[in-house]
């Protein structure tokens, strides 16, 4: 998402690197630049119109500090704006029900069934919450299955009572809720290839009927332009509370992100950022933009090995990364908790200056790291806690119990090695990381 826009982005504040001054003819070309990267990654033309605009204006009226560079100045004017875009501040959902009714609205195709598990998968997993799922997509075929299925494989239950009026399936749900202690209660509703007036007269009586704290729309970020029509259109039959961009990880341009708030006020809750059930992440205008410019998102890092590592763990491993005492059995213990980030590569894209070191165009076989972890296992604990015991005999037979060669048994120690002296260099303050 965003790497053609970023990358542009960034070439066009690069180009100023080395002016004294930020005076109109020499900003021309940066602005220029930035133009058509909104325009080529399918931002609205008038978002693009008035976006320019501002940082032209701001930009020439900057006085450039003896410590400051003109395009440090610039890149966090870029920043300010984009970030004022997206819809400056974080927009958490409402939390004061009982239970609290989340309704989740969209076209067909959008990704919404799958959607509202991982919904749920995040309301547990970050808020310790006992969602209920609930099926109202009475129309398309084995869509109520589909979520069945959904909420079977991340062990959260689904009410439904087949293909009978919605409005019947919530109250009966709600009722269900409150016996078994539910605290929140997300609907699945019915889609449409297109906006239709059956569909919207249903979705305006389920809403008139139980007040939802929170009327969400999932919306395909693959639409491009038309889904402002799409959004515009359901906000004015239900009063949207916020969407949900799904299908981000995919091959979109992103310019709907930078459309979506300020042309219809409807602001971005959460993007669905993989395909897996824990590929939701709440959306902060902030470090959206600061990934789009290449700062990274190292807070963003840090949530998702919150939920997977807890500090007092984070803490040890890291003592031991700057004692020189981490060992393959250490090394085998991380490895199995990144895996469960999810791809790898997505998170080497949140590294600050990902771009700039080439890291964002990585891609990691999950294959290698299956190998790696198999090297690891035929190895006994012992050798794993002193890897400098493995002579020629040792290593023959870790590459037989593994599956793979004794060259690859090499590279994966001398990799081990030398990740250990860079930390260890990095830890004294020898070595700085590029960022």
């Amino acid at each position: 998402m965003f790497e053609y826009m970023g990358e542009r982005l960034s070439n066009a504040i690069r180009n100023i690197k080395k002016m004294g001054t930020i005076r109109e003819e020499n900003i021309g070309d940066a602005i220029r630049e930035i133009r058509m990267a909104l325009l080529e990654a399918d931002v609205n033309y008038q978002v693009v119109k008035e976006f320019v605009g501002n940082i032209k204006e701001k930009a020439l009226g900057l006085e450039v500090s003896k410590n400051l560079r003109p395009d440090e100045l610039f890149i966090k004017l870029v920043k300010d704006e984009l970030v004022d875009l997206l819809g400056k501040d974080q927009v958490p959902l409402v939390t004061n029900g009982n239970p609290t009714i989340l309704m989740l609205v969209g076209l067909q195709g959008s990704g919404k069934t799958t959607t509202a598990g991982k919904l749920a998968n995040f309301l547990r997993k970050k808020h310790a919450k006992n969602p209920l799922l609930v099926a109202c997509d009475i129309y398309r075929p084995a869509a109520i299955d589909q979520l069945k299925d959904v909420g079977a494989s991340l062990n959260i239950p689904v009410f439904e009572e087949g293909k009978i009026d919605p409005n019947l399936i919530i109250s009966h749900a709600l009722s269900y809720a409150k016996e078994n202690n539910n605290d929140y209660i997300i609907i699945d509703t019915a889609g449409r290839l297109h906006i239709d007036e059956e569909l919207m007269n249903e979705l305006k009586s389920i809403s008139k009927t139980f007040k939802p704290h929170e009327i969400l729309l999932v919306i395909d970020a693959m639409m491009g332009q038309d889904a402002i029509n799409v959004i515009t259109g359901f906000n004015e039959a239900l009063n949207l509370t916020g969407c949900i961009l799904t299908k981000l990880d995919g091959n979109t341009k992103g310019g709907v992100a930078l459309s979506v708030r300020h042309l219809t006020h409807v602001p971005i809750k959460f993007v669905g950022d993989s395909e897996k059930l824990d590929g939701l992440s709440e959306f902060y205008p902030v470090r959206m933009a600061e990934r789009i410019l290449d700062m990274g998102d190292i807070m963003g890092i840090a949530e998702k090995v919150e939920g997977i590592m807890s500090e007092e763990e984070a803490i040890k491993e890291a003592q031991k990364l700057q004692s020189g005492k981490f060992d393959l059995e250490d090394f085998l213990n991380t490895f199995k908790q990144i895996k469960k980030l999810g791809p790898l590569e997505n998170i080497l894209k949140m590294l600050p200056q990902a771009r700039k070191m080439g890291l964002n165009n990585i891609q990691i076989d999950p294959k290698q790291m299956a190998h790696i972890e198999a090297i690891i296992l035929s190895m006994t604990p012992y050798e794993r806690r002193h890897p400098d015991v493995l002579k020629a005999s040792r290593k023959q037979r870790i590459a037989k119990g593994s599956g793979r060669s004794v060259e690859e048994v090499n590279r994966l120690l001398k990799q081990f090695e030398e990740m250990k002296k860079m930390m260890q260099l990095v830890n004294s303050g020898k070595v700085k990381l590029p960022f």
